[in-house]
């Protein structure tokens, strides 16, 4: 793989902007080489050249190579200077000593891109780099309170002795040595000289100073049963720094939230239990983890620029024989981009740390934590794929077949199937269909390099990849179809007059076996991931009394486009349960209580996201969330009045109808393709679509608006009464439906997609983990 490729594959994706422009300067380069070569003089004829090295003179078989010459600085062709930028900031810039005879000019504008690429990249990484080292203090801080709750937990007495046992060992081993009783008098003078704890005091663990190491746990060493005590000088642990801090406000339930709304204070005063400490530590633990990843990123991110300087200079001194790499990169190392260590010397301590503190110094399970690995592709689940797409495939042929030869379609019981058993099983075709959709846009998401595990929360472990949801696709449509296949009886029992009844509840037994599987508690079947969607949907259904987040919406409009889905799970429930099943009789439509039911499930969906945006306009004071509340509150009345008219087809229901639905498709349409596509800029540098775009071919965005306009204005089929002879109108509904299921796949990833250009364009690469302890805020002044 050429370097570039790889460049951009090892890229942080939010980052893309601040690496070196890696393409920009090799078309420079190419530039180059290309004037270069227009104005090289013809020397010998073509094929000279190889004959006229038979006869140059031989170096010998044992000759040494001789040693590189040192140049002076008059030699060299470049000559790189620290300055003072035209904003106040430090950086570097290039002057030519010697420049070339010919494609001078050229020579100037490669270096002159090259200085500001450099800086660019410095600037970033220092500004990185000063930003974890000021989250380190905060961590370590956090650390030192951990610390002081263990011990207040964990049988405080026992410890405070063995501590107190521990300095007196300490002291008669001190008395035997003197030259490391000087050396423990200055380290505790030191110590006493200043009270704030160093930058990663604690997490240091390891780190040893003239035979006196700091160790906070060395009494729990002891209790835990460790081996002889060794004459080494412990740090008593700050049991003190528990009266400068309070717990922060706990993570946001339903009931903290109705708290916080009556104004009922909630309890942040230190409870010395094991249940808080048992969050305490799991809140670091995360904390941890992620300031880790920070630091694995901030790694890599100088690694490859440095690589790439490496390799553009080395592809300059090939195409001008100039040798001025050796100068630059000299300079490169000499930066702060290349020559600091802090990253480095944090991610060593913060391993050390966590191994001790998080995982009982189990060095293995402890770094499996910190280096989360991404899932490999197992051979096993493409496979499987294979064989329930293949099986999906042969059943749905076979249906066909079996439809055709026993000429089902013209048979008088077509219409009681079509009205009943159609509606339960296109539950699972809607289902399918979406997880089909959502494969394909986890494919492109990937293939665009688009950060989705990053913007939904996922955990790089346990993310699915598109082969994955595939398969429990293609699992759930090939038990679907074979049940479609058991229960094609169009013929009763002439006795009694019934169907089989095992037969007529498999649609039953299936819905009851994928909630079985969804809510299974043991970790099989992608456990972290089922998890996680029940978090979500609770959350949905819970919307206002939860922080809103891009996942919760994110799947709370998915269920905007399963209105009929929705639909079908309350005719299941009015099927088995009011109905004669064994007939495929039942009343559904012809209820009231059904119809009540059929309209207001039709609204929940926009009803849990008219109610986060409420809640984001309350909270965020986003004015924008209230029109988007405003838009969903139309889909709301469009909806509602559909429904009404299909039940009283008369004049007036179709006007409000025809009105309610226009104003919501207008604003919705213009909602996803202005505000959540990013789309319609008539000033970008793309016209009509956005400045970036992680798509090259631009047609690819105007044929997702037209088809985002059309499968819109699939309602109309509901107001204009359309009617297809060849189609049973459960058809024609379930064809509707799937249109916007569709549709909704369409507009998952150009959502995606500008969600990933606005973490870009800020750099926001990092989730933000909330700390367990607050600092009072007069400490820092009383400790001075």
């Amino acid at each position: 793989m050429k370097f570039g490729k790889e460049l951009k594959t090892q890229m942080v994706p939010e980052w893309t902007e601040a690496y070196m422009d890696y393409d920009s300067l090799k078309t420079l380069l190419k530039d180059i080489y290309h004037f270069l070569d227009r104005n090289r003089p013809a020397n010998n004829p073509p094929g000279l050249t190889r004959k006229l090295t038979l006869y140059r003179a031989f170096s010998g078989l044992t000759q040494r190579t001789a040693s590189p010459r040192t140049h002076d600085v008059e030699s060299q062709p470049i000559l790189v200077n620290s300055v003072k930028r035209s904003n106040g900031e430090e950086g570097y810039e290039t002057r030519f000593l010697m420049v070339a005879d010919q494609g001078g000019e050229y020579e100037l504008v490669f270096f002159r891109r090259l200085d500001d690429e450099f800086n660019k990249v410095n600037k970033f990484y220092k500004d990185k780099v000063l930003e974890v080292m000021k989250e380190a203090v905060v961590l370590n801080k956090q650390m030192d309170a951990l610390i002081a709750f263990r011990i207040k937990v964990d049988n405080p007495k026992h410890v405070i002795f063995e501590s107190q046992v521990e300095m007196n060992r300490l002291a008669s081993a001190v008395e035997a040595s003197s030259q490391a009783a000087a050396l423990t008098a200055s380290a505790s003078a030191a110590m006493r000289s200043r009270r704030k704890v160093d930058l990663m005091d604690v997490i240091d663990e390891d780190q040893s100073n003239s035979g006196v190491r700091s160790d906070d746990s060395s009494s729990d060493d002891k209790i835990s049963g460790g081996s002889k005590p060794r004459a080494i000088a412990v740090r008593p642990p700050p049991l003190e720094i528990l009266h400068h801090v309070t717990l922060n406000k706990p993570i946001e339930t339903p009931r903290s939230t109705i708290k916080t709304v009556l104004n009922v204070p909630i309890q942040t005063d230190l409870k010395l239990t094991k249940e808080n400490l048992n969050k305490v530590e799991e809140q670091l633990k995360r904390a941890f983890s992620e300031f880790y990843q920070r630091l694995q990123l901030l790694r890599s991110y100088s690694f490859m620029n440095m690589l790439a300087f490496s390799k553009i200079l080395k592809k300059y001194d090939k195409i001008t024989s100039r040798h001025a790499s050796k100068a630059y990169l000299k300079m490169v190392d000499n930066s702060y981009i290349g020559s600091s260590d802090e990253v480095t010397k944090l991610m060593d301590r913060v391993e050390v740390a966590f191994v001790k503190h998080f995982s009982n110094s189990n060095h293995k399970k402890g770094l499996s934590i910190l280096r989360p690995t991404t899932k490999r592709q197992r051979h096993r689940i493409t496979a499987s794929l294979g064989f329930f797409a293949g099986c999906t495939v042969s059943l749905i042929i076979a249906l066909i077949l079996i439809i055709r030869a026993r000429d089902i379609l013209q048979k008088s019981d077509r219409n009681i199937y079509m009205n009943t058993m159609f509606p339960l099983y296109s539950l699972f075709g809607f289902i399918v269909l979406h997880m089909i959709m959502y494969a394909a846009n986890i494919y492109f998401w990937r293939r665009y390099r688009v950060n989705y595990p990053f913007i939904f929360g996922f955990d790089q472990r346990t993310a699915l990849g598109y082969r994955e949801v595939l398969l429990l696709a293609f699992g759930l449509a090939a038990l679907a179809t074979g049940c479609v296949l058991a229960n094609l009886d169009m013929e009763m029992d002439p006795k009694t007059g019934d169907y089989k009844a095992v037969t007529e509840l498999l649609p039953l037994g299936l819905v009851i076996l994928v909630f079985a599987i969804v809510i299974f508690p043991f970790n099989i079947i992608y456990r972290s991931s089922r998890y996680f969607l029940l978090t979500c949907i609770f959350h949905c259904i819970c919307a206002p009394l939860y922080k809103v987040v891009l996942s919760d919406f994110f799947l709370a409009d998915q269920f905007t486009s399963q209105v009929q889905a929705f639909r079908s799970l309350e005719f299941y429930i009015c099927y088995y349960s009011s109905g004669d099943y064994r007939r495929r009789e039942n009343s559904c439509k012809e209820s009231d209580i059904f119809n009540t039911f059929n309209l207001v499930v039709a609204a929940i969906p926009f009803t849990w996201r008219l109610l986060q945006c409420l809640r984001r306009f309350v909270e965020e004071k986003d004015t924008w969330q209230g029109l988007n509340g405003l838009k969903y509150f139309a889909t709301i009345v469009a909806v509602t009045t559909r429904i009404a008219y299909s039940r009283n087809e008369s004049t007036g229901w179709n006007a409000v109808a025809w009105i309610a639905s226009i104003i919501a498709a207008v604003t919705s349409t213009y909602w996803d393709l202005v505000l959540d596509w990013g789309l319609l800029d008539r000033k970008s540098k793309n016209r009509w679509l956005r400045d970036k775009l992680v798509i090259p071919h631009k047609s690819v965005y105007f044929v997702a608006m037209v088809l985002n306009i059309l499968l819109r204005l699939a309602w109309l089929q509901t107001v204009l009464d359309f009617e297809v002879s060849f189609l049973h109108p459960e058809t024609l509904i379930t064809i509707v439906a799937s249109l916007e299921i569709i549709r909704r796949g369409i507009w998952n990833f150009f959502r995606l997609e500008n969600e990933h250009l606005n973490n870009v364009g800020k750099y926001r690469a990092f989730k933000s983990v909330p700390l367990p302890f607050n600092y009072d805020d007069n400490e820092d002044e009383e400790d001075v």
